[in-house]
């Protein structure tokens, strides 16, 4: 035989040569929850490891995380509902924690990148990431109060912005906003593809964000398509995207794949809750090994295409990664 395959794969030092796919801590985002006021790290039960952190706990999380080369988090608050109105006021209040929490942590560890969300769920009474008249969720009336969002959390330091409401024009409304304010070097990262997934189940336990009524079925992606993705990309990128995101990624790594193959921007994937949550319980029954199957999943988002991960994942992988390379 001429072709021997089996050649390139003889010894450690060879394959890692040939590596055609590298993972670094730097390629991750590690999303964190935040809560209000002084407490004890909250476990999430839906997310094994996770946790609802107030703001002293959470900086002890973040210089942790530093020191395992995950230099960048993304920051959700959990509101009380007695703050939620249908308008999402609290989101861009002067008195919000969420966003005297990102002063902090900036002046704190400036060596960090902080992303936001924008989105109205969290804020929001009605539990959606839009506006609802009549049982309807608008979406030429939700772009002021995105924008409104995006400034208050520009003002507070931070870094990327990631719109998560999957309303149409969203972009190019928050990047007109934000560039009139002055905050023409704060980025864009698009939730360009955020599909009507069944796996974001623990993530809405952590926030209890879920929808008062209906679903999100008018304004997040069918699952089925895979252009569709293509058309929002394009989208994005004419609106002033810095950077695209799917989300979920386990299931859509084909979109994945076509968006970086579609687009000139980098390529984030949201290795969400649920894909999270069915790999911790398959490990704490013993029926995967836990270091392998994280390293395995995050690889395969990587080689798909992702320039950039966000997943809770993160430290534990940055954990791994220092104790194997030193």
């Amino acid at each position: 035989m001429l072709q021997r395959p089996r050649r390139n794969r003889k010894s450690p030092v060879i394959r890692k040569m040939l590596e055609e796919t590298v993972l670094l801590p730097s390629n991750l985002i590690y999303p964190l929850f935040l809560v209000d006021g002084k407490s004890k790290p909250d476990p999430i039960k839906s997310l094994p490891g996770i946790f609802r952190f107030s703001l002293d706990d959470l900086s002890k999380e973040i210089e942790i995380c530093l020191g395992l080369g995950i230099k960048t988090f993304v920051l959700f608050p959990a509101v009380s509902d007695s703050l939620k109105d249908k308008k999402a006021t609290y989101s861009y209040s002067s008195k919000n924690f969420y966003l005297k929490a990102i002063s902090t942590l900036k002046k704190k560890f400036p060596e960090a990148v902080l992303m936001s969300d924008v989105a109205m769920d969290p804020y929001s009474s009605d539990g959606h990431d839009g506006l609802v008249k009549n049982g309807q969720i608008v979406n030429d009336e939700t772009l002021p109060i995105l924008a409104k969002m995006a400034v208050a959390q520009a003002e507070a330091g931070i870094d990327i912005v990631g719109p998560s409401d999957m309303m149409d024009g969203r972009v190019g409304f928050i990047r007109e906003a934000l560039d009139k304010a002055g905050h023409e070097d704060v980025s864009i990262m698009s939730y360009t593809a955020k599909y009507a997934s069944a796996y974001y189940g623990p993530f809405r336990d952590a926030l209890d964000s879920a929808p008062k009524s209906g679903d999100k079925k008018t304004y997040q992606m069918n699952p089925a398509n895979k252009y569709e993705a293509v058309r929002e990309a394009l989208l994005d990128e004419q609106e002033g995207a810095d950077i695209l995101m799917v989300k979920p990624a386990l299931c859509y790594l084909d979109v994945i794949h076509l968006l970086k193959e579609s687009s000139v921007l980098p390529i984030a994937a949201y290795n969400v809750s649920g894909e999270y949550a069915m790999l911790k319980a398959a490990c704490e029954k013993g029926w995967l090994n836990y270091d392998a199957a994280m390293s395995e999943q995050l690889l395969s988002i990587k080689r798909a295409g992702a320039d950039v991960i966000l997943t809770y994942f993160a430290k534990d992988f940055g954990k791994l990664f220092k104790k194997q390379n030193g």
